[in-house]
């Protein structure tokens, strides 16, 4: 019998959750106030990343479940295109899919952490990042037990708030359920506003970079991925109402904090405080989730590319250290470096670009019979065209109103091109 570790559906999907749940959810309400008021469209904001996630976590199902290999983007579409869209996915991942998330969850839990302790919030963000590094470089026990705990106890809290913020009447609101929202709908800020939404949803994935850990990846993967992403879609809409009810919409518009406002609305300051703590620890799990998933993509560009060789060493439990600690040097740099919206932003671009061609991928799978594998994503071909709809949409909008943050995410992917050619000339027999 073999002795490597695996896991079911449970952890899987306590993943998708930790990955999800965090930073999005608790930030990102205050940067679409400033342009989108009304309530009808938050709400439909909140619910279309939703759909969208979830017509993306089918169609990830069906592509991790053909190839069953670890690695993410970085395997599907070098198998699914050409080495090179693996490649570049694999730097994307390497460079920003969760070293810039670790960042702003970081950055987050400074500014709400900062508003109990007095401290630094770089200095708070910092520790966190260099914390979870430790401990994710010891077993994937200790991994895989304290996401699987922190992720429900996150559920239960947000349950909690959510409740709370349902039963209490509210001295503030920035409820309006006027008809303004049918004018919303068709502004380019609508298109902006869905970025930050989409951003919130990024995770829906996650226990498909992972899918060589997975016992029976065919039935679980499937089941992890859209039970963890109906529970969050839900969790979200009704989460963003209760911020919505309790706070003036000066309150809220631009804040980054937009619990800590809500919990003040709500609970006075000393009950602010210890929900600050309580969020605090979200972002921690969501920083951990990353810190797990991410370095499997690094490890298996190790495996492949002379360039990232390096990053090729374990210890003595079996875990990629080197690739841990190269992801949590990357954070820090953005922590010492970034602003959480620039970040935000040029992170989402870069990202919705490569979920779009991985789902576009299902395509490739269903033409080619000698890849399928044995699950299907239903109700083909409506999900990849809707997930690949919406991507278009907010790519052409993120270029034409935000080309600052566009172009930084194309020098990215452009340094990544030119990292692959020097790779391919070391590679070469002499």
């Amino acid at each position: 019998m073999s002795s490597k570790q695996t896991i079911g559906w449970k952890v899987g999907a306590a993943l998708v959750i930790a990955n999800m749940i965090g930073t999005g959810v608790f930030t990102s309400l205050g940067f679409q106030l400033q342009d989108i008021e009304n309530t009808w469209s938050i709400l439909i904001l909140w619910t279309l990343g939703g759909v969208m996630a979830i017509a993306g976590a089918f169609c990830y199902a069906e592509i991790g479940s053909t190839f069953k290999k670890s690695g993410g983007e970085y395997v599907f579409l070098s198998k699914l295109y050409h080495p090179i869209a693996g490649y570049l996915s694999g730097w994307i991942s390497l460079i920003i899919g969760f070293a810039a998330p670790i960042a702003l969850a970081a950055m987050a839990l400074g500014v709400y952490l900062g508003n109990v302790f007095q401290i630094d919030p770089k200095i708070l963000a910092l520790a966190a990042i260099i914390l979870v590094a430790v401990v994710h470089s010891f077993s994937i026990n200790i991994s895989s037990q304290f996401q699987s705990y922190a992720s429900w106890f996150k559920v239960l809290l947000i349950l909690f708030l959510v409740v709370m913020g349902v039963l209490y009447a509210p001295d503030n609101s920035a409820l309006n359920f006027s008809n303004a929202w049918q004018t919303e709908l068709f502004l380019p800020s609508f298109a902006i506003a869905f970025v930050y939404v989409s951003y919130s949803y990024t995770g829906w994935n996650a226990a498909a970079y992972i899918v060589e850990e997975f016992h029976q990846p065919d039935i679980n993967l499937p089941k992890a991925l859209l039970r963890g992403t109906l529970i969050v879609t839900l969790l979200y809409v009704l989460l963003q109402y209760v911020f919505l009810k309790h706070g003036s919409l000066d309150q809220l518009k631009g804040q980054l904090d937009i619990g800590h406002v809500f919990a003040s609305e709500l609970l006075g300051s000393d009950g602010a405080k210890i929900i600050n703590i309580l969020i605090s620890f979200f972002l921690i799990s969501s920083i951990s989730a990353m810190t797990w998933v991410g370095p499997r993509v690094s490890f298996a560009m190790s495996k492949d590319l002379k360039i990232w060789s390096f990053l090729k060493k374990k210890n003595k439990n079996n875990l990629p250290v080197m690739a841990v600690w190269f992801q949590t040097g990357i954070s820090i740099v953005y922590v010492l470096t970034g602003t959480f919206e620039s970040v935000l932003l040029y992170c989402g671009f870069i990202l919705q670009l490569a979920a779009a061609l991985t789902v576009a991928g299902v395509f490739f799978v269903r033409k080619n019979k000698a890849i399928q594998g044995s699950y299907k994503a239903p109700l083909y071909p409506l999900l990849p065209i809707i997930f690949t709809a919406f991507s278009i949409w907010i790519l052409i909008y993120l270029i034409m109103n935000r080309p600052k943050e566009s172009g930084i995410g194309l020098l990215i992917v452009g340094i990544g091109l030119i990292t692959y050619f020097i790779n391919q000339k070391i590679s070469k027999p002499k």
